[in-house]
């Protein structure tokens, strides 16, 4: 499946922090759950409890206790669990997922022009599948971000409500993703 046709599927993801937020993604209808907590202990159980519920897993290699921030991180991800994808704010970790078939997701915060300049010059460099703009409640970096590239858009980051989502959407996004577990219920 292609990137954007996953987010067609789900466009709101379920960005979960702890055991409470992943029983509660289950009953939602969202397809791809964000894991943003475990660690090298428990990240093979989590992500094997996402895909019996019939969900996508997008770990975050860079808040999954006890891995480092080398490539290597990815191949222990791909043949220690059943996760789809990683998460990562470390270009090369991303690369490295896309490289061995995974979904790569390049998480950047946009603070400023120069946050900005260096994000387009990692979409040109390392070709991620996505990438998650944070904070998600910005429209004008959304917008040139869209205008830039064709890469699936995911908003992540300070969305509260319905009307932040709506603003991403309007934005360019092509999904947001949340901690806000009311929203995954909208």
């Amino acid at each position: 499946m292609k990137a954007i046709e996953l987010l067609e599927t789900s466009p709101v993801i379920a960005a979960v922090k702890d055991e409470g937020g992943l029983k509660r993604c289950f009953e939602s209808e969202c397809q791809v759950v964000f894991v943003l907590y475990g660690s090298i202990l428990n990240i093979g159980t989590i992500v094997r409890q996402i895909k019996e519920h019939g969900k996508y897993a997008m770990v975050h290699a860079d808040l999954t206790h006890g891995l480092n921030s080398k490539e290597i991180v990815v191949d222990f991800i791909k043949e220690n669990t059943l996760a789809d994808g990683i998460i990562s704010t470390k270009p090369l970790l991303v690369k490295r997922a896309v490289e061995l078939g995974l979904f790569g997701i390049q998480r950047t915060f946009i603070i400023d022009s120069l946050a900005m300049s260096t994000t387009k010059k990692q979409i040109d460099t390392f070709h991620p599948d996505m990438v998650e703009i944070m904070p998600g409640v910005m429209p004008k970096a959304l917008e040139e971000i869209r205008r830039y590239t064709n890469i699936p858009i995911i908003a992540g980051g300070l969305i509260s409500d319905k009307k932040d989502i709506m603003a991403a959407f309007n934005a360019g996004a092509d999904a947001i993703s949340t901690t806000r577990e009311e929203l995954w219920f909208m």
